[in-house]
């Protein structure tokens, strides 16, 4: 079934296909027998997993970036996952990196995005996530980003703004230091700067009423002395859990023709670096904070290698592209 439906989705451009697919998640939001009928396709057993003082019901969670307005919560939570974490959400509107900006990569099962950000702002994504009732279906994550026009010494401001917004929404939340789309951004990952946001979102946190997990989405292109570095800085301030990794920059041992567009890389050519990347944080970590590992997963048997490398979740974005909706299902049955 998927086959057929993923053979006309790919004639379009990337980005279409995916809103396309995204607008109808978004109308099962208000289809109840719709959303019932999904969630009894595609339900996958229940695997508890308690991580970040949260009981997700299974490993397997969406990453940010496929809901970034958090507009099909339900639909997306009703293919089985046990979290969805939506985002990335800037404090204001803005319209990302000029089109086409997302490209699929055939031959590797591969995308690359240079999107940017783009997003209808905190105040939008607010809306869409108070009016959520039901919260037994997955955990909610909001993944957080400055705003591109922020300079980098006012960035701190913009994630603490942010935070004060989804703390009493969200059931955990992301500080996206990582994405190679937003110019100046991974220099965040530097111990010193590092340090000085995390203090700085860690002191407003200790102020509200409401205190979520706060988790530090990583590159995977730093080597092991700047890993060491940002893993640090999240440890001394007292983060409470890392998501290794975001997108990369490397192009290594692609095939298909359009290798050469700019932005970050994600699907099958990144799962090697990936695994190696969480080696590397579990083993600086030990065990002080859970680790969510994300990046190339695109089968039961990743997701069985990079529990088994010691991250206590998972998540799937190019995998559900390429594999379709069945693949939570299929992952949380075979581990």
């Amino acid at each position: 079934m998927y086959s057929f439906l993923r053979s006309f989705l790919f004639r379009l451009d990337a980005e279409t296909a995916h809103q396309l697919t995204l607008q109808t998640l978004r109308i099962t939001n208000y289809l109840p027998p719709a959303l019932w009928l999904m969630k009894r396709i595609y339900a996958a057993p229940s695997k508890p997993v308690q991580a970040f003082g949260l009981t997700f019901k299974n490993p397997v969670g969406l990453a940010a970036g496929y809901d970034k307005d958090g507009i099909a919560i339900k639909g997306l939570a009703a293919l089985g996952f046990g979290h969805v974490e939506i985002g990335t959400v800037t404090p204001k509107p803005q319209t990302g990196n000029p089109r086409p900006r997302v490209f699929r990569l055939l031959e590797d099962e591969a995308v690359i995005n240079r999107m940017g950000f783009p997003g209808r702002g905190a105040e939008f994504v607010g809306k869409q996530l108070s009016v959520i009732s039901d919260r037994s279906s997955a955990i909610i994550g909001v993944n957080l980003g400055k705003n591109k026009d922020t300079p980098l010494e006012e960035a701190g401001n913009d994630y603490v703004e942010l935070m004060k917004v989804f703390a009493p929404l969200a059931d955990y939340l992301t500080i996206n230091v990582s994405s190679p789309n937003t110019v100046g951004l991974r220099r965040l990952q530097g111990r010193e700067m590092l340090e000085g946001l995390l203090s700085q979102i860690n002191a407003v946190r200790n102020t509200l009423h409401v205190k979520r997990p706060i988790l530090v989405k990583i590159s995977p292109d730093m080597n092991d002395d700047e890993l060491d570095d940002a893993v640090g800085a999240i440890l001394d301030q007292g983060m409470d859990g890392i998501i290794a990794a975001n997108t990369t920059l490397s192009r290594e041992g692609l095939r298909s023709r359009s290798k050469g567009e700019e932005g970050g890389l994600s699907g099958s050519p990144l799962k090697v670096r990936s695994e190696a990347v969480l080696s590397r944080v579990v083993k600086r970590v030990d065990g002080k904070v859970p680790i969510i590992s994300v990046g190339g997963i695109m089968s039961p048997d990743d997701v069985k290698k990079r529990l088994a490398l010691g991250a206590s979740l998972v998540q799937v974005y190019t995998g559900l592209i390429y594999r379709g909706p069945k693949l939570v299902q299929e992952i949380v049955k075979a581990i």
